[in-house]
């Protein structure tokens, strides 16, 4: 895994920023810590009134399951203004998450409050106290670091999907090659999409019209489609164990990100009928990278591509 050195307000929100791949709103980031490293990062919608202890429960119990956790920073986004002489913003959350965290051995070592414009330290003087413009990350070191890999932070965890350009175009052509690859025993069918999906990830270029065809065939097969999933992040480990994040190698990042460009691009092939194994494909990525808010989207993505399916079946 890459190291960065975090050394002020702004990089750790580059940091939360890039890790989540969006800017959070009206939520709670918590980062846990072990010696000074940072391990697991979660983030979640702030609570309604009422619902603080259930809520901090929750969170501390997902953030128990980093067994070497011993303390967190978290960071809060809301719109609510820190007013001199009242309580901070969501202070009965904080204070409930306190206690939750506490019962599980693990402190809180820094919190910051993350308004719509500027930050600054949780507990701090909200008339006298030093507070950051947000705009100051966009100068960080982390924020630099992570642009040069090729990072960006979307101003929201919404996902926009762009529309199918080739849909009547392709749809037979699909089915026409759904047709093909089932005249084949498994193993060649698993055989040709895999050398297919290899050339593809190898490459540095969009493949051609006809490869993205067979792309969007071959995963029409499920056990194909599971292949071709664990063949993205170019770890030579049981499928299984790849698909599960369980892994006792590091998966090539680039190469993944590269893999949801291509499933991206041949999702503005397909038609509805076929979406729902592309979609599948990329909820994987998102939830390897960590981003579970886009894969819980892609997750219902799925579900609707693959209602829609069955319904015009039924037709």
């Amino acid at each position: 895994m890459d190291t960065f050195t975090i050394k002020s307000l702004a990089d750790v929100l580059s940091f939360i920023g890039h890790t989540l791949g969006f800017w959070p709103r009206e939520s709670l980031v918590c980062i846990t810590l072990v010696d000074n490293h940072v391990g697991a990062t979660l983030r979640v919608d702030l609570p309604k009134h009422g619902a603080e202890n259930s809520y901090a429960q929750t969170i501390a119990g997902y953030l128990a399951h980093d067994a070497k956790a011993a303390s967190i920073v978290f960071a809060l986004y809301t719109s609510l203004p820190a007013t001199p002489g009242r309580a901070r913003p969501h202070a009965a959350t904080i204070a409930a998450l306190t206690g939750a965290l506490a019962e599980r051995g693990i402190t809180i070592r820094e919190g910051l409050l993350v308004g719509d414009d500027a930050v600054s330290q949780y507990d701090g003087d909200p008339e006298g106290g030093p507070s950051l413009p947000l705009t100051s990350t966009q100068s960080s070191q982390i924020n630099a670091e992570f642009v040069c890999r090729g990072s960006t932070i979307a101003p929201t965890n919404r996902i926009t999907l762009p529309a199918s350009t080739k849909e009547t175009q392709t749809a037979d052509a699909v089915e026409s090659c759904v047709e093909s690859m089932q005249s084949l025993n498994s193993r060649d069918a698993i055989d040709r999409a895999r050398t297919l999906w290899t050339e593809m990830l190898e490459s540095i270029s969009f493949p051609a019209d006809e490869q993205i065809v067979s792309l969007i065939a071959g995963l029409q097969f499920p056990t194909i489609r599971d292949q071709l999933m664990a063949d993205i992040p170019g770890i030579d480990e049981p499928m299984d164990r790849v698909l599960l994040a369980q892994t006792d190698s590091k998966p090539h990042w680039s190469r993944v990100e590269w893999a949801e460009q291509l499933l991206l691009h041949a999702y503005t092939y397909s038609n509805t009928q076929h979406a729902a194994p592309i979609l599948t494909a990329m909820d994987f990525i998102n939830w390897w990278e960590g981003r579970g808010s886009k894969a819980h989207q892609l997750l219902q993505l799925v579900f609707e591509a693959g209602r829609t399916c069955v319904n015009a079946n039924r037709k």
